[in-house]
């Protein structure tokens, strides 16, 4: 097996707009480094290191690879098993060729959510992906959506190439833990790559779970980012945290786009509304988990009044905002996020806020639908140059 390097090689990191060198290798983080001093929690580090719809694209005559990574999950004192690792998935010529569970490396203990955090040293593991088809072929891995992890080396039986030059349209995508798509059986079945798969594009998920806050360095980011669409999914983390009021989301929302719009201003641009969550339909948040694993509303709906929000608040405003400003806009749209997720669905919502993994596939297929479709908001247009 020959060896081969992960940065200026042959091997493209797609889906990641950074890297973190680190004593074992090189870490894909989902935000440009100059981000990090703005994170107000540093939960966001947390999920943005987290490589949701990140994947390593070579071309290879290799009938065996390997891969060495270095993982990172959590336990907590009680579990008798740190949280599950994940999937890596291989496409070969954008078929399914592979699963392989991540190998168990760092182990972060903490009491209970939110404690100080110890760190168990683990060490690399290889993940090995053997009988593949003889040629050449255009091999994409995929890394778990819910695992940070380091990448330390790559090896194979054969050459390894850069990828053939791709001329599908770049759809950069913002949102919350249910566009993150922890829950999901895969890397490959979040519904954003379900969807871009569908749709034939390249996406760049940007979601950041339990963090899509309309923050600006996120606009910012979006706004330098090469993109041939964009879509921002914005509204349960705002009710879960009670982040905002009536009289400041709006304003906010029109600061985030504005700053998008300076980068991008042509670029077909879909503004969706949160899926259904019945605990904060018509309560406000903050949110908080029950006893019995269920998400919960603290809020009181009198305050509804004074300017408390809920998801039915959050959703009229984003379509008077979007209905506003299409006047001198024609390039945005609105989507209301039931229509991936409806009021009729509530029992696929495991905890009572994250789809499961059958609910991401088919929140993938009907954002394509509507999203892809000819007269959709990302209508098929010439691809980039």
């Amino acid at each position: 097996m020959r060896a081969f390097p992960l940065v200026g090689g042959p091997v493209e990191l797609r889906g990641a707009l950074d890297l973190e060198i680190t004593p074992t290798g090189v870490m894909p983080r989902r935000l440009p480094a100059w981000t990090k001093e703005q994170y107000q929690d540093p939960s966001v580090y947390g999920v943005t290191v987290m490589p949701s719809g990140v994947r390593l694209v070579f071309r290879t005559d290799a009938c065996e690879l390997e891969f060495e990574v270095l993982t990172f999950t959590g336990q907590l004192d009680t579990d008798p098993l740190p949280r599950p690792t994940g999937m890596l998935e291989l496409l070969v010529n954008g078929a399914l060729a592979g699963r392989r569970r991540a190998p168990v490396g760092n182990v972060l203990r903490m009491a209970g959510p939110g404690a100080a955090q110890r760190l168990i040293p683990g060490d690399p593991g290889t993940v090995r992906f053997t009988g593949l088809p003889a040629g050449m072929k255009s091999v994409e891995l995929w890394l778990p959506q819910q695992t940070p992890m380091e990448l330390v080396a790559l090896r194979a039986d054969g050459e390894v190439l850069p990828p053939l030059p791709d001329g599908r349209r770049r759809w950069v995508h913002h949102g919350s833990s249910i566009s993150h798509c922890i829950e999901a059986d895969g890397p490959t079945g979040t519904w954003p790559t379900v969807a871009a798969a569908l749709g034939g594009v390249e996406v760049i998920n940007l979601s950041q779970a339990g963090n899509a806050l309309l923050d600006p360095y996120v606009a910012r980011t979006i706004r330098d980012a090469p993109a041939d669409l964009i879509s921002l999914k914005v509204g349960i983390n705002i009710v879960g945290l009670a982040a905002f009021r009536l009289r400041t989301f709006g304003p906010a929302v029109h600061g985030f786009l504005d700053t998008i719009r300076d980068g991008h201003p042509d670029t077909p641009l879909l503004l969706m509304s949160p899926v259904s969550c019945p605990a904060v339909e018509e309560t406000p948040g903050p949110t908080t988990m029950g006893p019995d694993g269920r998400i919960t509303a603290l809020g009181d709906p009198a305050q509804v009044a004074a300017g408390a929000l809920t998801l039915a608040v959050v959703r009229a405003e984003l379509e008077r905002i979007v209905a506003t400003r299409r006047t001198r806009d024609p390039h945005l749209h609105h989507l209301d996020g039931r229509e991936l997720l409806g009021p009729d669905e509530a029992d696929d919502l495991a905890d009572g806020l994250h789809p499961t993994a059958t609910a991401y596939r088919r929140m993938g297929k009907r954002f394509a639908t509507r999203a892809f479709a000819s007269d959709g908001p990302f209508r098929p247009r010439a691809p980039r140059p």
